[in-house]
């Protein structure tokens, strides 16, 4: 890839970002860094400029795509900076939640190229999943851009609907925290059942964790795998009527999701 690219924002999210982008070859002298907090550290971490403000950044370096990857709060007094970079050549990516397009596009001013996404935590460890939204500003050859650089941390989806990144934030951008919570019910059932703490705590991880990855490796549906566990009249068929009963798992999970996707609505506006 021969664009150049500026991060703003080198945190835990940016930090991954930008780990996959160097192992996938990305020249480091086509990548900036603006993160005002660490910078000594990320230089030692990565070879590439990294510096504290925008006013540091050579004069000649004219990115292509700009990342933000700044907290939400701190975004009405980062974004504006960097209007002077808006042209069609200039992609501005965010993976910030809760702010919608017409967010950047009032602070960037008329034209801006935006591409709204949200990833979700596994992007750590190069398993996430990210889903994006482009405005009408962002040309076929900016999406796949967008696209190419979200898949460096794992999976990527797009929206034409940018109403629809409320309900992935609700099943994908709050998920790791519903799959986190599962382990540790699963792990304190476990004690209630006599086990050790820790073991039952490895038991919950790693059966998660290896189910996880046998469904991602499968074609075959969540349905399915879970019926191939399942014995008649056997062991997790007992589990499984409890878990399946009527208020129980999916009435549960389905209320979660919905009071999720209405958070992020009201975050959005």
């Amino acid at each position: 890839m021969e664009q150049k690219l500026l991060l703003v924002g080198c945190g835990k999210m940016g930090g991954a970002l930008l780990a996959g982008w160097l192992g996938r070859d990305i020249d480091p002298t086509n990548v900036a860094v603006v993160e005002p907090y660490g910078a000594d550290a990320l230089r030692d971490q990565f070879e590439v400029t990294v510096v504290e403000s925008l006013q540091e950044l050579e004069p000649g370096f004219m990115p292509n795509i700009i990342v933000f990857a700044v907290k939400p709060q701190a975004m009405d007094e980062i974004v504006p900076l960097y209007a002077g970079f808006v042209n069609p050549e200039t992609m501005f990516l965010s993976i910030a939640a809760g702010k919608p397009s017409s967010y950047f596009e009032t602070l960037l001013g008329d034209g801006a190229a935006i591409v709204r996404s949200m990833p979700n935590t596994p992007a750590a460890v190069g398993r996430g999943i990210t889903v994006a939204f482009g405005n009408s500003a962002v040309s076929s050859a900016q999406k796949a851009l967008a696209i190419k650089l979200l898949e460096a941390v794992g999976e990527v989806g797009w929206v034409d609907d940018e109403g629809l990144i409320d309900a992935v934030t609700a099943v994908s951008g709050s998920g790791p925290a519903y799959v986190f919570l599962m382990i540790e019910c699963l792990a304190k059932a476990g004690v209630e059942v006599g086990l050790d703490s820790d073991l039952a705590e490895q038991l919950a991880r790693a059966t998660v964790a290896g189910s996880g990855e046998l469904a991602r490796q499968s074609d075959e549906s969540a349905s399915t795998l879970r019926e191939n566990v399942t014995s008649p009249g056997g062991t997790t068929a007992a589990a499984l009527e409890v878990l399946m009963a009527k208020d129980s798992l999916q009435e549960l999970m389905s209320r979660a999701v919905a009071a999720a996707e209405v958070r992020s609505r009201e975050l959005a506006s």
